[in-house]
Formats: C-alpha cells, sequence, structure tokens
C-alpha cells in the first residue's frame, strides 16, 4: 500500500497527456478521481494499525530504498493528501486560460507521488532519493508558460536547488558513515562511540547540511529563486509557496536534526546558535521585504519565506516543545498560506492585473474572495481564534521554555513579523473596499467572484482555518505524540 500511494500518481500521471480527451471535463474528472483514490489510500494507510516498512530496492552496505509511516511522515503525509485534490479542483478552472494543460496535469499530479515518497521515506537515502526527483518534476512546472520570465526562474530555481542538494548531499554521507543506522530514529543515530574527537566536523556538516535542504526552505541567504518562481501559474506557486517544494525543505530538516544528528547531540553547540540566528533573520527579513512588494504573487512569496522560518525556527530550539511548536506551524501555515495564494490567483484570474496597485476597489466586485483573503490574512497575523494563532503561541512558548538568550530575541522576531504581516495583509484589503477618494469604480465593470471551483476549496480553507483556530487540542496530541512528549 505505501508503494501504491507513491508510484500511482507518478505512472498514472505520465498518461495523461498520451490519452486524447474528447473533452477537458472528461480529463479533469479522470484526474481528479485518481487524486481523490489515492488521498484516501494514503489516509487508510495513516489510519491504519499496519506501519511496518515496505523495502523497494536493496543496495550493499545495507543502503534500501525503503518506505515506512512514522509519526512524523504521516504527518507531512496527511497534510500533502488533504490539499492536493483541492488544490487540483482549483486548477482546472485556473488552467483554462493557459495552454498545454495536459503536460502541465502530467507533472502536477507526478508531484503528488513524489511529495508522498518524501513524506512516507524510510531512511535519509530514500528522501533524499525523492527530494531531488522533487526538483525534476517541479521544474517544468516552473517554466510552463515558456516566457523569458518563467525560463530564468525555472533555471534560477533549479541551480539553487541542486546546489543545496549538494551540501545535503554531504549531509547524508556523513550521516551514514557515522550513523549506527541510516533509518530515521526519533533521537538521532550518531554512533558517539566512533565519532571522538570529530564533533566540531559534524557540526560544521549539519550545519552546511541545513542550509543545503534549506534553500528548498528558502532560508536567507538562499531564498531569492522564491519570489522569481511566482510567474508561473497561480496553481504551481501556491504548491511550491505551501505544500510540496517548500514544506518538503522544512520537512527535510525536521529529519535531518531530530532524526539523524539529535537534538541531544546539537543542542548548546555553536551549530545551534548559527542556525537559529539564520531563521531568526530570515523572518524579520522576509516580512520587511513583503511590506515593500508591489506585486501581488511576489509579496506573499516574501510572506512564505518568513513564515517557513518560523517553522525552523521551532525546529532549531532542539527540544520536544521547539518540534511541537515547528510541527503545528508547519500544518496552519500549509492551509492559510494556500489560501491566499488561491485568492491572489482568482483575482488575477478573473481581473488578469498583477499589480497591488490595480487592485483597488475589487472588494466590492469580488466580496468573497475579498473577504477569504482577508480571513487568510488576519490567521497569518495571528488573530485568536485562527490557525495561527495556535502555532505562534506554540512557538513563543517553546522559546520561553528553551531558556535560551536567543530564543527570547526569536520572540521579538516574532512580534516585529506580526506587525509588518498585518501591514502587508490589511493594506491590501483595505485597498479592496475603500480606495482613494474620487476612484472611478467604472473600470472594475464586469468584474466578479470567480466560479465555484476556485470559491469551494477556498471556503474549505476557510473552515480549517477555524477549527484548528477553536479546536487545536486533538492535532496537538497528536503532535505532542509524534515529539516524544
Amino acid at each position: 500500500m505505501l508503494l501504491a500511494v507513491i508510484l500511482l500518481p507518478m505512472i498514472t500521471g505520465l498518461f495523461v497527456p498520451l490519452i486524447k480527451w474528447k473533452k477537458d471535463s472528461h480529463r479533469e474528472l479522470f484526474i481528479e478521481t485518481l487524486v481523490i483514490i489515492n488521498t484516501i489510500l494514503v489516509w487508510y494507510i495513516i489510519l491504519g494499525p499496519d506501519h511496518s516498512p515496505h523495502t523497494l530496492v536493496s543496495f550493499t552496505g545495507g543502503l534500501t530504498i525503503t518506505f515506512c509511516a512514522d509519526g512524523l511522515g504521516v504527518i507531512f503525509a496527511g497534510l500533502v493528501s488533504t490539499l492536493w485534490p483541492l488544490a487540483t479542483l482549483y486548477a482546472f478552472e485556473y488552467m483554462t486560460k493557459e495552454e498545454h494543460e495536459s503536460v502541465f496535469f502530467m507533472f502536477y499530479t507526478m508531484t503528488y507521488g513524489v511529495t508522498l515518497g518524501i513524506a512516507l521515506a524510510d531512511n535519509i537515502l530514500t528522501m533524499y532519493f525523492f527530494y531531488e526527483l522533487l526538483t525534476i518534476v517541479t521544474v517544468p512546472l516552473v517554466m510552463h508558460t515558456l516566457s523569458r520570465k518563467a525560463i530564468l526562474a525555472g533555471r534560477k530555481y533549479m541551480y539553487y536547488s541542486l546546489g543545496g542538494a549538494a551540501f545535503a548531499f554531504i549531509g547524508m554521507i556523513f550521516v551514514i558513515i557515522y550513523g549506527i543506522t541510516p533509518e530515521f530514529t526519533l533521537g538521532g543515530v550518531l554512533d558517539m562511540s566512533i565519532i571522538g574527537d570529530k564533533t566540531n566536523v559534524l557540526l560544521l556538516i549539519y550545519v552546511l547540511a541545513f542550509f543545503g535542504f534549506g534553500v528548498k526552505a528558502a532560508v536567507c541567504p538562499f531564498n531569492s529563486w522564491l519570489p522569481d518562481a511566482g510567474v508561473a501559474p497561480t496553481p504551481v506557486t501556491a504548491l511550491l509557496h505551501a505544500v510540496a517544494v517548500v514544506k518538503s525543505g522544512a520537512f527535510a530538516i525536521f529529519r535531518l536534526t531530530y532524526y539523524c544528528f539529535g537534538a541531544e547531540f546539537l543542542r548548546g553547540t555553536w551549530a545551534q546558535y548559527v542556525t537559529m540566528a539564520a531563521t531568526m533573520f530570515t523572518i524579520v527579513y522576509g516580512c520587511s521585504r513583503a511590506v515593500k512588494e508591489t506585486h501581488l504573487k511576489r509579496r506573499l512569496a516574501y510572506s512564505t519565506i518568513s513564515n517557513l522560518s518560523y517553522i525552523l525556527f521551532g525546529v532549531t530550539m532542539m527540544s520536544p516543545l521547539g518540534m511541537v511548536a515547528g510541527l503545528s506551524h508547519m500544518l496552519m501555515h500549509a492551509v492559510m498560506k494556500i489560501c491566499s495564494f488561491f485568492c491572489a490567483g482568482s483575482i488575477m484570474h478573473q481581473t488578469e492585473r498583477e499589480y497591488i496597485n490595480e487592485m483597488d476597489g475589487l472588494g466590492y466586485k469580488m466580496p468573497q474572495v475579498y473577504g477569504i483573503f482577508a480571513i487568510s490574512g488576519l490567521a497569518l497575523m495571528g488573530v485568536p481564534g485562527l490557525a495561527g494563532f495556535v502555532s505562534k503561541w506554540n512557538l513563543a512558548s517553546a522559546a520561553v521554555e528553551s531558556g535560551m538568550p536567543l530564543a527570547y530575541v526569536g520572540i521579538v522576531c516574532l512580534l516585529v513579523s506580526a506587525v509588518l504581516t498585518a501591514i502587508y495583509m490589511m493594506s491590501f484589503v483595505i485597498r479592496g473596499f475603500f480606495p482613494v477618494k474620487d476612484f472611478d469604480h467604472s473600470i472594475n465593470d464586469g468584474i466578479k467572484d470567480p466560479n465555484w471551483k476556485m470559491l469551494l476549496p477556498l471556503y474549505i480553507f476557510v473552515a480549517f482555518m477555524l477549527y484548528f483556530g477553536l479546536h487545536s487540542t486533538p492535532i496537538m496530541e497528536v503532535l505532542c505524540h509524534v515529539a516524544g512528549l
């Protein structure tokens, strides 16, 4: 079953451009049915009693391509499988104005399986293999329009990803050599009996691997690819920024920190301080750039850069509470950010406008989209009663519990980020409903909210944000169990 949920989207996706569809609706029905079936299978695995590993390929030296549904893996797999059918439904309507739809949906569907391969990897070799494969299947999505900007953005994304993967590869080799096993084990796998005086070398390798996997998580200074990738169709950027690529980077750092090197080995070392400082800088940098940005999707991209380092800030606390806090923001941010990106995509799809100063007064014409965007903005700010408040509270609580002076500075960064988030999210909403005096509303004539294919996922995301904000106890109990609390 583990192998099926990974290979089904990857193999079936290849047939999408090969089949001669009589109607686009037939292709849409085929893809959506496939994605929903795969999601049902994933949740059957998550809720089922059998979480034993499944080996696909064995190599010499005890290295294997093996899959296993452990606690951390099912959290990420559950997130991906829940959001993907909604993202696919949204993509059907959005892509009606784009060309080469079948090729687009081939890579889009394959990405689902590859991301699940990362989530359900049993060891660092398997995760690294699918991590590299993720770059291969998402580069064509970034370059889909084949415009000059898209091609340049795709190249940049590929160069950054391959460069980061090289550093991650070094980390993988050292984990295999100095580890008792390549399999992920909560608490770490390093064999302290053979490390000897090489502690600082391994700390250096951890930092290199952190920034290597951190390329996809857009850690400064390796984040400029993410705003540029906004030239891709919105269903792609939503997956890049909320679900597949950036969350895979953050997920890999969870594995690297807590399941390979081990929090006990890293806590209190210079490696912890370096990585934590990098995340704190990225939090403030991303929000600051978002305030200045006038292009809607690029503004949200800088917001993503900031919020990803919220997750990594939790990781670098090197504690069970820090792990819980990082995981909670990984889940909450995925819902909040995919919602805001889909709102942005709906506006651009209906108006063919990209810059914020072109969107004054649209709140009257698209009240549903603008209202939902406002809710996602409030959630990102951390307003009580919404999902973002829960994860930010967890991060602040974990920082206080750590007792680290540097973590206290991180709390200040979170507060500064909340203020800047209010500025860059709410200023857009205010312009939509309260344009400047003497604004000519006639320029927005004929514009309206999109159809149900775009609106239904948005309302479901709002329901998630409210549910997680008002009733977070069940999910927090699950996360605490995963972190060993």
